[in-house]
């Protein structure tokens, strides 16, 4: 069991993991996105704000995401 658990970290912290990492949290942005046009369209200003930390909260994460491969040292034409 420790093993498995041991392995399931080491992949947390590999380039493998944090692209799966980014994945997620963009595919976040999606439910967001779609929470701030429901908000919008029903002038609900409590859901917009929440749509707004949320989105923020996600641009966070990715910026932490992306800070994470560049310390890895990833060759990623993308990454510069």
């Amino acid at each position: 069991m420790s093993n498995a658990l041991s392995k399931a970290k080491g992949f947390k912290k590999s380039k493998s993991g944090t692209y799966l990492s980014i994945a997620t949290t963009a595919f976040g942005a999606i439910s967001v996105a779609k929470q701030a046009k429901k908000a919008r369209l029903e002038n609900d200003t409590l859901r917009l704000i929440d749509a707004a930390v949320s989105a923020a909260a996600i641009v966070t994460g990715l910026a932490i995401l992306y800070r994470e491969l560049k310390r890895l040292g990833d060759d990623d034409v993308l990454l510069g």
